[in-house]
């Protein structure tokens, strides 16, 4: 037994070291930001002709917002002009039957489209948060208005035409897109979009019998407002045991022989300390599974066979996910659900002493395994 109680010693003393030997690190928080942006490229309007008859100029200068590392909102005007075009006569053909002559007639107008986006960065969604990363990738959706004006060129051939319109032209506007952000610095990355709109049938004068397109590539710059991050330090935390049920052994002296029990020896005597029990969950989830339920039916059988015993109940999230608000919220139900099944099966809430800390402490140095409960009874 002596020798037992050194050798635990020296475990517990080489833990302890291990421990102290830790640093504390660091971790970047998305700071909510604003930020303008500049772009300029071409147009194609979809139509018959072919495609270099339908390329134009275009810009676009937006403000954006994002809330948080995936979510933001951006406000934009794009604008300038878009082509279409009519074949006036039919294709001449040589003997091969390739054209070598279609004589066309095409025009364009200036417009200016102010629109709404709600955009979404992939590269944090679906990878961890990097300030620095250097390639970032999103897409967008949004709604607007196109206002247009110009359409002068139709003049000669509105009798060809099922939707001739001129003076000022008004549509309402969708489009959806993507576009790829190239870190140079905090404040400043250079970017490529590439966005598809779509209006009524009239908006190219012609008239088919579906929506009419027109597709902007473009390149520019973002300029971020205010610092999109902060660094803080991140005290490291101590390692814990997953499972801990230890049994003090304590040798009781045998009383003194009586006349009529010569061989009675009394036998060993053990206590128990406690018990520890992880209740994990799934990513943003806050029902117990099947699974870990056997584990809270251990919480349960040590309380009712200790009477006196109390358990604290305490609710983790992951800091991977999420932001503070939302994990605080989701730790709260973890540990509230743990408690109600307690009591459910007999426990007294007297017994039970619930808290929470939501993200801002990882029990676990595995993301993942920071989603849970934590039950300590004794």
């Amino acid at each position: 037994m002596k020798f037992k109680n050194i050798f635990l010693s020296t475990l517990l003393a080489m833990g302890c070291v291990s421990a102290s030997a830790q640093e504390a690190k660091t971790e970047n928080v998305f700071n909510p930001h604003m930020y303008f942006q500049v772009q300029v490229g071409g147009q194609y309007t979809l139509g018959e002709l072919p495609f270099n008859y339908l390329i134009s100029p275009n810009v676009q200068v937006g403000l954006g917002y994002n809330f948080n590392k995936v979510v933001g909102a951006r406000v934009s005007i794009n604008a300038w002009q878009s082509k279409a075009g009519l074949n006036t006569w039919e294709n001449i053909y040589d003997n091969a039957g390739k054209i070598v002559e279609g004589p066309t007639k095409n025009w364009k107008w200036n417009y200016v489209a102010p629109m709404v986006d709600a955009t979404f960065n992939l590269s944090n969604l679906f990878c961890e948060y990097n300030p620095k990363r250097l390639v970032n990738v999103g897409v967008f959706a949004g709604i607007g208005a196109n206002i247009a004006w110009g359409n002068d060129g139709i003049n000669e051939i509105k009798d060809q035409l099922g939707y001739p319109w001129d003076g000022t032209a008004f549509r309402l506007t969708g489009r959806v897109g993507a576009n790829v952000d190239f870190r140079i610095s905090d404040a400043v990355s250079l970017g490529v979009e590439l966005n598809a709109n779509t209006l009524n049938d009239k908006y190219n004068s012609k008239k088919a019998g579906n929506a009419d397109w027109y597709f902007n590539a473009l390149v520019g710059a973002k300029i971020n407002l205010g610092k999109t991050y902060t660094t803080r330090k991140v005290e490291p935390v101590a390692p814990v045991e997953r499972v801990i049920e230890r049994v003090i052994e304590k040798q009781v002296p045998a009383p003194a022989e009586k006349p009529c029990c010569k061989n009675n020896l009394t036998n060993e005597v053990k206590k128990d300390e406690g018990i520890r029990r992880e209740i994990f969950f799934t990513l943003a989830a806050t029902q117990i599974t099947s699974s870990e339920n056997k584990k809270v039916n251990d919480v349960v059988d040590f309380l009712k066979t200790n009477p006196t015993a109390k358990v604290t109940v305490t609710g983790y999230a992951d800091k991977g996910t999420g932001n503070d608000a939302i994990n605080d919220r989701i730790a709260a139900k973890r540990a509230q659900v743990v408690v109600d099944a307690l009591v459910k099966k007999g426990i007294s809430s007297k017994r039970i002493i619930k808290s929470s800390k939501g993200s801002r402490v990882q029990p676990f140095s595995d993301n993942d395994e920071n989603r849970v409960t934590i039950c300590v009874a004794k």
